[in-house]
C-alpha cells in the first residue's frame, strides 16, 4: 500500500510494533524526550503514546524543545503529548523539567556547523552535560551518530561498536565530544546510558532515498563518489530507540542502529529510476571507502528493522513523483570531508 498524504505518513511513522507495545510497560511515567522538536522527536513521542495506549499503560510523554515552530507543538499536544518549552543550554530551565527515571535524549546540531562551529560544539557537548547531571541516575537512551566512525572498506559490513573512533570534520568531532560527555557523566553520576550511533534514518520528507529520487526527478546526475550507505525507516529507528533502555549501562554503552545491509547508491538510483520511469545518469566513481555502520549486534538483541528496502523505495518513488512535501533539508550524505 502506498502513502499519499502527510496524515497517512504520520500514522505510519507512529505505528508501534508488537514488541514496543510489550516493552513500553517497563517505562515509568513520565517519559521525558529532550530535543523533541527535531526531525525524529515529534514522531517518537507520539509513537510512545500510541504504544502505551495499546498496552493500557498510563504513560505520560513529555516532549521538551524550544518549540520555535508552534505548529509542531500543537501537533504533539493534539495527540496527547505534554510539551515543555526549554532551552537545553539553560541549566536553570533544565532543572525545572519534570523528574523522570527514563529519558530519551535527541538534542544535536549538524547542519550549519561550517557557519557556526562554536554553537555546534555547545549544543553537542554542553547540553548533554547539563541534561545528564539533571537526570543523574535515570536510564537514558541518547542519540549519537555513525559519523564518529572512520570511513571503512566499502566491501566490509561496516564499523562495529568496537571500531576505534576517528571522526572526519568538525561536526563529527563535536559528536565524538558528545559521546565522551556521555561516558564521563555516566560514570560520574552512575547513570546508565545507551549511546545510539544512528545512520541514516529516512522517511518520505527527508533522507538519503528522497535526496537520490529528487535528483532523478530533476534530471540531475547522481554522485557515486560515496557509493555505499546504510539506512533505516524512521519508524523502525524510533521503535528500536524506545526499546533500547535495557541496553543502557555504566559507562555509556555504544549501540549501532541502522539497516543491516550495505546498499549501493548506483543500485538504489537505478531501482528508483525504474519505479519513477525516469532515466538515471551518474557522475563520479565509487570510492573504495564509505561511512558504514554494522548494526548486526543490535538486530540480534532487538530484531531486524521491520520495513524492507523495496517498500521504502516504492513509497519514496511514488511520493517524489506526486510532489509530496519535503523538509527542504538535504542530507549531504555524499560529503566526505565532514563539512556540513
Amino acid at each position: 500500500m502506498l502513502i499519499h498524504t502527510e496524515t497517512e505518513l504520520d500514522a505510519e511513522l507512529t505505528r508501534p510494533s508488537p514488541a514496543l507495545v510489550q516493552s513500553i510497560t517497563t517505562i515509568a511515567s513520565p517519559l521525558v524526550v529532550l530535543g523533541a522538536g527535531g526531525k525524529m522527536g515529534p514522531t517518537i513521542c507520539v509513537l510512545a503514546r500510541r504504544a502505551a495506549e495499546a498496552a493500557g499503560h498510563p504513560l505520560e510523554v513529555v516532549a521538551v524543545s524550544r518549540f520555535s515552530d508552534e505548529a509542531s507543538r500543537r501537533w504533539l499536544e493534539d495527540r496527547g503529548v505534554r510539551t515543555e518549552a526549554c532551552d537545553v543550554l539553560d541549566r536553570d530551565a533544565v532543572g525545572r523539567l519534570p523528574d523522570a527515571v527514563h529519558v530519551v535524549y535527541l538534542v544535536g546540531m549538524k547542519f550549519g556547523t561550517k557557519q557556526n562551529p562554536a554553537l555546534t560544539w555547545a549544543i553537542n557537548t554542553l547540553a548533554p552535560a547539563i541534561a545528564i547531571e539533571r537526570y543523574a541516575g535515570a536510564k537514558i537512551v541518547a542519540l549519537s551518530t555513525g559519523n564518529v566512525y572512520p570511513f571503512v572498506d566499502a566491501s566490509s559490513a561496516g564499523a562495529t561498536e568496537d571500531t576505534p573512533l576517528a571522526p572526519v570534520g568538525e561536526y563529527a568531532g563535536a559528536c565524538l565530544g558528545r559521546e565522551r560527555i556521555y561516558q564521563y557523566a555516566s560514570t560520574r553520576w552512575q547513570t546508565p546510558i545507551a549511546s545510539v550511533r544512528l545512520n541514516y534514518a529516512v522517511e518520505l520528507r527527508y533522507g538519503v532515498l528522497v535526496d537520490i529520487a529528487r535528483r532523478i526527478l530533476a534530471g540531475e546526475a547522481v554522485d557515486l563518489t560515496t557509493g555505499y550507505l546504510n539506512c533505516i525507516w524512521q519508524r523502525d529507528a524510533n521503535d528500536m530507540i524506545l526499546r533500547s533502555f535495557p541496553l543502557a549501562g555504566v559507562p555509556a554503552v555504544p549501540v549501532n542502529l541502522t539497516g543491516t545491509r550495505t546498499l549501493s547508491v548506483r543500485a538504489l538510483a537505478t531501482r528508483l529510476g525504474e519505479r519513477m520511469m525516469r532515466d538515471v545518469t551518474f557522475t563520479g566513481v565509487e570510492a573504495p571507502t564509505a561511512l558504514l555502520n554494522d548494526a548486526r549486534n543490535t538486530a540480534a538483541l532487538l530484531g531486524e528493522p521491520e520495513t524492507d528496502l523495496e517498500t521504502m523505495l516504492a513509497w519514496t518513488a511514488n511520493w517524489v513523483m506526486a510532489g509530496g512535501a519535503t523538509l527542504g533539508k538535504p542530507t549531504h550524505f555524499q560529503v566526505r570531508d565532514g563539512g556540513y
